[in-house]
């Protein structure tokens, strides 16, 4: 499902932007490549809703050119995970105040954050360092416009992110 990319890559973009090494996901082995902290992020549990009358919103007028074209909507519930490594606990920790900061704060217009919930340090054995693992639950909006012709739609974009 493209929306759950797009929320992923999203939170990626926020993690970095504050100044941590964030990656979709990676095997154990290579997390000891990175200096400091190092979060994991992905998409946990998920849960489709469609907006209006079968995604049907309403009609926008195009300010520059005047066409008015159909828009369309949907909603996804769902949980994003994030496992935060570090080599030492202050690094972990560190990572997880500035992972805190931005999922709260940092996020574009189109994901609304609910409860951030993060689970006690501890040592992980299998990579030799310190994780600490947190889950945001949150709302994720999209939106998708008719083409001019009004044949088909284009994909659905997460509301608040630009597009090239």
């Amino acid at each position: 499902m493209r929306e759950l990319t797009q929320v992923r890559d999203a939170v990626i973009s926020a993690l970095q932007s504050a100044g941590l090494t964030a990656l979709a996901a990676f095997p154990a082995e290579r997390v000891k490549a990175y200096e400091g902290a190092a979060a994991a992020v992905a998409v946990g549990t998920a849960q489709g809703k469609a907006l209006g009358l079968c995604n049907y919103l309403g009609e926008v007028r195009d300010g520059e050119t005047g066409a008015v074209r159909e828009l369309y909507g949907k909603q996804l519930e769902g949980v994003i995970t994030v496992d935060i490594r570090g080599r030492r606990a202050a690094e972990c920790e560190a990572g997880c105040e500035t992972a805190a900061e931005a999922l709260l704060g940092g996020l574009p217009a189109g994901i609304r954050p609910g409860e951030l919930c993060w689970e006690a340090l501890a040592w992980e054995r299998e990579t030799g360092m310190f994780l600490r693992r947190g889950r945001l639950q949150c709302r994720a909006l999209f939106t998708a416009e008719s083409r001019e012709d009004g044949a088909e739609f284009l994909d659905f974009i997460l509301k608040g992110v630009m597009t090239n």
